[in-house]
């Protein structure tokens, strides 16, 4: 082989010699030279053809081998791995946002009804998760009846206990929990404990599954149960992480049980003058704050149920949207009532929040900096449109997810980096104006219906003793007297 390696390289280094007249022999030569090299020396081959001046054909790529299929196997199964931690640290997240949510309500409402709250807050969870399980789950993700409701997928006990399924299934049901609890804080200080643990059960069981349906419905496809397109959906409603399929819904039936519990004992003067009725611990309001904020994180970038890089753009616009609502929400109520106020600003940063919650995974920062300021004049502009109403809202509830609801799902279509279109923007105001006045007039429902069976407000002595005395006969602050009741 050595001394055949020696023969060519002198017979090229002759033929780049040689003049012209001499073509024909040192083809010849040539031609002798590839019969030899043909068997065995391919690559040779086409070097000699490349002198001769002959165009070399294409090389085939190699086709694949076992190892390589191996490799790219195991990036696979690491990926899907990965997807499926993500969703439960993110799912986990937003559990945290349960304490957020207990924390806000604590510290606007008074000390008197501080175990009332803790109570309904702890509860929901868990009878939204059990509900969720055996009904929800099923309506929300089941196999399709006309793009309107889910029709199986009731029993999740055949799955194995490594399916991906579980996974999907728990990010859901945290989902579920937030919806509901939303509706506590605006019902806070004059509603019976036992009206609203059956509230809180059939609003995870039908009406939140109702509209997740609607937007989400195919979502379960990938993890192996339903797989079909609810309606909206179907026409192309995008709600990313829930602006309308979560904070909208929550916040119309948190309207609906404002409007049928009333509004609470001392709120309005006979004449229709508001009265403050104070937080007893506004740090702990703050701190829940922070609290959402967090799990505001997983609520959004777990969305995508991917561990990618679309998580990084995601966090950066939950960032920045809450941010800037906050400044605006303090500066517009700092203007209407001549002093900055701390309730108005914590409620501003979770109305922009929402805001970005439908919208953060197809805007860009700038554009999420605009959908935040705007939120948080949403917020005051709401809240000082309920209290001229005489409606009740003890901790915002309506102005922060209601209304930013609608705002962030029509920013989908508004600030959408692939462009403005408005026939989107039309699907995306059917959708959340669809998913949301279905939301409150099933829960106006409910609530009457719950009204009539056992109840629903407490008495004006029950309220000025505070609901811990009359609902649960304890005091959360032994060392403190917080009621008149002894």
């Amino acid at each position: 082989m050595k001394h055949f390696c020696t023969c060519l390289v002198a017979s090229i280094a002759l033929l780049v010699t040689v003049s012209a007249q001499d073509s024909a022999k040192i083809e010849a030569k040539l031609d002798t030279i590839i019969q030899k090299l043909d068997t065995n020396q391919g690559t040779l081959i086409e070097v000699a053809k490349a002198v001769k001046g002959e165009a070399a054909p294409a090389v085939a790529p190699a086709p694949a081998t076992p190892a390589d299929a191996a490799v790219k196997a195991d990036i696979e199964t690491v990926q899907l791995n990965l997807n499926l931690v993500w969703m439960v640290i993110t799912g986990a997240l937003v559990f945290v946002m349960q304490a957020g949510f207990a924390m806000v309500e604590l510290g606007f409402a008074r000390a008197k009804n501080s175990i009332n709250i803790i109570m309904k807050n702890f509860l929901d969870f868990c009878i939204s998760a059990i509900v969720f399980l055996f009904i929800g789950f099923g309506l929300m993700f089941g196999t399709s009846i006309g793009g309107w409701i889910g029709g199986d997928s009731f029993w999740l006990s055949n799955h194995a206990a490594d399916d991906k399924f579980w996974a999907f299934w728990f990010f859901q049901v945290v989902f579920a929990g937030t919806a509901c609890t939303i509706v506590s804080g605006a019902m806070a200080e004059r509603t019976k404990f036992v009206g609203y643990l059956i509230y809180a059960a059939l609003l995870a069981a039908i009406v939140y599954p109702i509209g997740g349906h609607w937007a989400w419905g195919s979502f379960g496809g990938a993890f192996g149960v339903g797989g079909e397109k609810g309606w909206l959906e179907a026409m192309g409603f995008v709600d990313f992480a829930g602006s309308t399929v979560v904070h909208g819904c929550g916040g119309a039936c948190a309207l609906a049980g404002i409007l049928v519990v009333g509004a609470r004992h001392g709120r309005f003067a006979k004449d229709g003058t508001p009265r403050l009725i104070a937080g007893h611990n506004i740090p702990l309001a703050a701190l829940g704050v922070f609290i959402l904020w967090f799990g505001w994180f997983g609520f959004n970038a777990g969305s995508t149920l991917l561990g990618n890089g679309t998580i990084g753009r995601i966090a950066v616009n939950t960032t920045i949207a809450p941010a800037a609502a906050a400044l605006s929400a303090m500066i517009s109520m700092w203007f209407v009532q001549g002093r900055p106020d701390v309730g108005i600003t914590l409620n501003g940063s979770l109305g922009g929040a929402v805001g970005v919650t439908a919208c953060c995974a197809n805007i860009s920062p700038a554009s999420a900096f605009i959908v935040g300021l705007i939120a948080g004049i949403i917020t005051t502009v709401a809240t000082i449109a309920l209290e001229r109403m005489k409606i009740d809202d003890a901790v915002g509830a309506v102005p922060v997810h209601l209304c930013n609801g609608w705002w962030g799902t029509l920013s989908v279509a508004l600030f959408n980096m692939d462009g403005f279109d408005a026939n989107k923007l039309g699907v995306q105001a059917l959708g959340t104006f669809s998913v949301t006045i279905t939301a409150f007039v099933i829960c106006f429902g409910i609530f009457k219906l719950v009204d009539m069976l056992v109840g629903l407000r407490a008495s004006d002595t029950e309220q000025i003793d505070g609901l811990d005395f009359a609902e649960h006969a304890a005091n959360a602050y032994p060392d403190f007297q917080t009621t008149d009741q002894t």
